[in-house]
């Protein structure tokens, strides 16, 4: 989630009002958090290792949240390294090197993101 405002969001969404005391963004915080007691956590799915949280139970609870599209960044005139470009493809198979170097051929996000914008992402 990228933030407080679109989980208030979703929750008003059906009716409910959280009592939220803090908020974290990351998941491995949020677990830890969570095996000490101090009440429950909203995480993505992909945040959860059947053998390392074996202690948690987890709720699906997409009813409630939008799917969120996750974006790889980096600084633009950065010199990417072939491990980048492997990291990224097997990260998102669409992202392939000549698909990149194309991406960062383009002046501005609003380019990048049109050029984006037909391609079917996974959904995990």
């Amino acid at each position: 989630f990228t933030g407080r405002s679109e989980l208030d969001t979703a929750f008003n969404k059906v009716g409910l009002t959280p009592k939220v005391v803090f908020t974290a963004t990351d998941a491995d915080v949020i677990k830890t958090y969570v095996r000490m007691g101090m009440g429950v956590g909203v995480i993505a799915s992909m945040a959860i290792d059947k053998e390392q949280d074996h202690d948690l139970v987890a709720i699906d609870a997409s009813h409630i949240f939008s799917a969120s599209t996750t974006s790889i960044g980096f600084r633009r005139g950065t010199f990417l390294r072939s491990y980048m470009f492997d990291f990224m493809v097997r990260f998102a198979p669409h992202l392939t090197r000549p698909v990149v170097e194309q991406a960062l051929s383009l002046k501005s996000s609003a380019e990048i993101e049109e050029m984006f914008k037909d391609i079917e992402l996974p959904v995990r």
